[in-house]
């Protein structure tokens, strides 16, 4: 299979989270040729706000992986560094949204691409302008960095 393009979001918010995020992208590696990486932003917590803050950070790559394959992977990575899914929007040592694959849309139950919540996350859509400002969500037809003025703007 060719390798497809692939954008991920990972955020930690509990342990050593600078080095549970550096922990994850090696696993990455394994199956995603990483192309760049975003600057490490500290971010106050979405939707549960009551836990610690978070690093996040986003990066691009190409993979051989399907999608579906591409989210057994990064939930078996997940897994492999200890997370546990206690409710949502709960502390996480290790988060690992795929943003987008390629400019394919996907819309089953476990598997949303893009990201259905990309155009509402600062923390998401920052990191993500500074690797990809003029990459056109798929569904929404506006680059990352419009996305990311609209939210500014609706503040």
């Amino acid at each position: 299979m060719q390798k497809m393009e692939v954008i991920l979001a990972l955020g930690s918010n509990l342990g050593d989270r600078q080095r549970n995020i550096e922990t994850a992208i090696e696993y990455l590696k394994e199956k995603v040729d990483i192309k760049k990486v975003s600057t490490i932003i500290e971010t106050e917590p979405y939707g549960y706000t009551q836990q610690p803050k978070f690093l996040n950070c986003c990066l691009m790559g190409k993979t051989c992986l399907s999608p579906f394959e591409l989210l057994e992977f990064v939930l078996s990575i997940e897994k492999k560094m200890g997370r546990e899914r206690l409710f949502k929007w709960g502390p996480r040592n290790i988060d690992i949204d795929i943003l987008f694959y390629n400019s394919l849309v996907i819309d089953e139950e476990n598997l949303k691409i893009p990201h259905p919540e990309i155009q509402k996350r600062e923390f998401v859509l920052l990191p993500l302008s500074e690797i990809a400002p003029d990459f056109v969500h798929p569904v929404l037809k506006k680059t990352v960095v419009q996305l990311y003025t609209d939210l500014m703007n609706s503040k």
